[in-house]
């Protein structure tokens, strides 16, 4: 199989919507999680791809996507445009569930409604990103390349630093992101924080 790493186009929105599901829990499949398929991609893949697509950027794998990069340069004015021109129409869509209702798909749903709030522990990261690859292009080199893609881009436009979050129980990606040069800024419970610093 020959990758190439190309931009996002409007054409790999369903794409990566489907990646996301396919990797979506602790980065195995989140299928049998979700009765809406689409539902991870409309928090973690659709306002990034829409908002700010220039940093979005898609693996193929013999022309079909198999994995993607997508952030934000400024994670404050990204959840403020979250606020304004994606959370609304989604809070209409996905109403509020019961409250003991803690499955995964309705934790996501409380995630919309309760929107993005900005972590004073990542102030000084102003960046953040999110990468999913599916089985068939890991292990292969090619989550480097995304990582090298996105940092470009973002010494491109000038910004100083990037954060992003992962899960504890995704040991995989905690290890890969400490090969390929992220440094831990803070433990949580659930989640480690990583951090690199581009200048």
């Amino acid at each position: 199989m020959s990758f190439t790493i190309r931009p996002f186009h409007l054409c790999d929105l369903s794409s990566l919507y489907r990646i996301c599901l396919l990797t979506g829990n602790s980065g195995n499949d989140a299928s049998h999680l979700f009765s809406d398929p689409d539902l991870l991609g409309q928090f973690y893949v659709a306002p990034y791809a829409v908002l700010e697509p220039e940093l979005c950027f898609v693996l193929t794998g013999s022309g079909i996507p198999c994995g993607y990069i997508l952030g934000a340069s400024d994670s404050e004015k990204f959840y403020h445009l979250c606020e304004t021109e994606w959370f609304p129409l989604l809070r209409e869509r996905y109403p509020l569930p019961q409250t003991n209702d803690n499955s995964l798909e309705q934790r996501i749903v409380r995630l919309i409604h309760v929107g993005h709030k900005p972590n004073v522990d990542l102030n000084s990261y102003p960046a953040h990103l999110h990468i999913d690859l599916l089985p068939e292009a890991q292990g292969k080199g090619m989550g480097r390349k995304l990582i090298e893609v996105f940092i470009n881009k973002l010494i491109e436009l000038k910004v100083p630093a990037v954060h992003l979050q992962v899960g504890k129980k995704n040991t995989g990606a905690v290890q890969f992101y400490e090969r390929v040069g992220f440094q831990r800024i803070k433990e949580y419970e659930y989640a480690i924080a990583f951090g690199m610093m581009l200048k």
